[in-house]
C-alpha cells in the first residue's frame, strides 16, 4: 500500500515530506508532487511532515479525492524525481485549504 499526495499540495507544493523519503520516492511537477506507489515503502515518515495535510495512505484518501491514486501513479513516470527540500510556492499559504485545486494542475511547462 502506498502513501498518495491529493488536492491540497497542488498551488502550495510544500517539500517537507521529501526530506524524509527514505526511498526518494517523490517526483516534481511545475506545481504539485507525487509519490510513486511502486517506491514507496508505506513508512508514513511523510503524512506528519506535510504542513497542509495533503498526504494520506492509498486506503484513507477521502472518497472526493480518490482520482489523485491513479494520478500519482501516472505522473510519477513522467515528472523527475525530487530529492532536495525546496522553497514552497509563492502564495501557499493562501492556496492552503482551498477546495477542488484539480484544474490548477500544470502537468508540463
Amino acid at each position: 500500500m502506498a502513501f498518495v499526495v491529493t488536492d491540497n499540495c497542488i498551488l502550495c507544493k510544500y517539500t517537507d515530506c521529501v526530506a524524509v523519503c527514505p526511498v526518494d520516492a517523490f517526483y516534481e511537477g511545475p506545481n504539485f508532487l507525487v509519490i510513486n506507489p511502486d517506491e514507496c515503502i508505506d513508512c508514513d515518515l511523510c503524512t506528519p511532515e506535510c504542513p497542509v495535510d495533503a498526504i494520506f495512505q492509498e486506503d484513507e484518501v477521502p472518497e472526493s479525492q480518490k482520482q489523485f491514486i491513479q494520478l500519482n501513479a501516472d505522473l510519477a513516470q513522467i515528472w523527475p524525481r525530487i530529492t532536495d527540500v525546496k522553497a514552497p510556492a509563492e502564495e501557499a499559504k493562501k492556496w492552503d485549504g482551498i477546495p477542488n485545486k484539480l484544474k490548477y494542475l500544470i502537468i508540463d511547462e
